[in-house]
């Protein structure tokens, strides 16, 4: 990265590897070339300041990012990487899936489906990690 990895850095990098693993860091890695800084903030100000703070653990955090991804109904690439971090961080698939369901209330139809849709891709490649199989798009 062409910038300075100050202590707040290395914290929210660090983060980011144990909530997001290497979906993280791959959307970090897309940035890098076309706005470091923007990398830089992205590891920053969430994982550094807002994961870290007092009042949520790691799992409330998810289920709320997750709820908030799927309210949006435009953001599936950034849904797929939070519901794989709701896995690293110990939601059960069930519980996404809720989260999501629940959504269809206050959300819409749309949204819970496109949400859904997002849940079942990322289940269905954490399946094929298990196995070793390779999916349909590889």
């Amino acid at each position: 990265m062409p910038f300075e990895e100050t202590e707040r850095f290395q914290r929210g990098l660090e983060n980011l590897k144990r909530i997001d693993g290497e979906a993280g860091q791959n959307v970090i890695n897309s940035l890098a070339d076309v706005s470091p800084d923007l990398a830089r903030y992205t590891i920053e100000y969430p994982f550094a300041d807002i994961y870290n703070r007092p009042g949520l653990d790691l799992r409330s955090r998810e289920i709320a990012t997750i709820a908030a991804l799927t309210a949006m109904g435009n953001a599936q690439p950034q849904l797929k990487v939070h519901i794989e971090a709701g896995l690293n961080v110990g939601l059960s698939e069930e519980e996404i899936k809720e989260v999501i369901l629940q959504m269809s209330v206050y959300a819409g139809f749309p949204a819970a489906l496109n949400g859904m849709q997002a849940a079942k891709e990322v289940f269905s490649l954490q399946e094929a990690d298990k196995t070793g199989e390779t999916t349909v798009d590889e």
